[in-house]
């Protein structure tokens, strides 16, 4: 973390001017970029005044502007945070979107995205999704923390892709998988012995991409969004055919 804080004070050394405005423009930057990932706790502000050669409420303006922007939490006596919904709004779009229309955009992005991903990781994006992995296999049968980690898990993958406006929009994409619609099919999908299928998945993927295998990444993903979407229309039908 700190290293990243260096590299962008780095970027900067040109400019003998390090305003809060410019910092929080790097941090922006760095935070949109998928350099800390959602969830992850950044540098103490005294390493980011050291990284930038700013002082302390320098460093404290330039996060509370990050705050109001919704990019990062700042928990008392704990830290300060990547927002895990960081990017919000459109709640609208997100309600109309159904758990079926999801999944046809994610069919029409994410090979790409892995693809991008298996070109483009770094060494911290690996070890950030093994934790994910470990963390998703550690909820067991439960949904509701499966579904935490396994948003958490591709929303990593856009971040290795170390490209901007894909991390903005599986954001995005996440934000409509909080939504009402996907909340009342969940219990229905995913079940104890799918989330064990899903969580084989997800590590074979997270295997294609840390060996940088380009075209077994793109095949299980396209695989298992597949899979998804019959489970998503079998259960669609099994509603409509109960009785009113």
């Amino acid at each position: 973390m700190v290293e990243a804080a260096a590299e962008l004070a780095h970027a900067g050394s040109a400019d003998p001017v390090r305003g809060s405005a410019w910092i929080t423009g790097q941090l922006r930057q760095a935070i949109l970029a998928g350099r800390y990932a959602p969830g992850e706790k950044l540098p103490a502000e005294r390493q980011f005044a050291a990284a930038f050669a700013a002082s302390r409420a320098t460093i404290r303006t330039a996060l509370s502007r990050l705050e109001t922007e919704q990019l990062v939490m700042r928990r008392p006596g704990a830290g300060t945070f990547v927002h895990v919904a960081a990017g919000g709004g459109n709640d609208e779009v997100a309600e109309l979107t159904s758990p079926l229309e999801l999944i046809e955009v994610r069919l029409g992005l994410e090979p790409n995205m892995v693809r991008l991903a298996v070109l483009n990781a770094t060494g911290r994006d690996i070890e950030r999704l093994a934790s994910a992995i470990e963390r998703m296999e550690a909820a067991g049968g439960d949904s509701e923390s499966f579904t935490l980690w396994d948003e958490e898990f591709h929303q990593l993958i856009a971040a290795a892709t170390r490209n901007p406006l894909m991390v903005w929009i599986y954001r995005k994409i996440n934000d409509v998988r909080t939504h009402s619609q996907w909340n009342a099919m969940k219990s229905k999908v995913l079940t104890p012995q799918r989330i064990a299928e899903y969580n084989e998945q997800h590590l074979a993927l997270y295997e294609a991409i840390r060996t940088r295998d380009i075209e077994a990444a793109v095949a299980i993903v396209t695989n298992h969004l597949h899979a998804a979407r019959r489970q998503l229309m079998g259960a669609n039908l099994a509603q409509a055919a109960q009785p009113q």
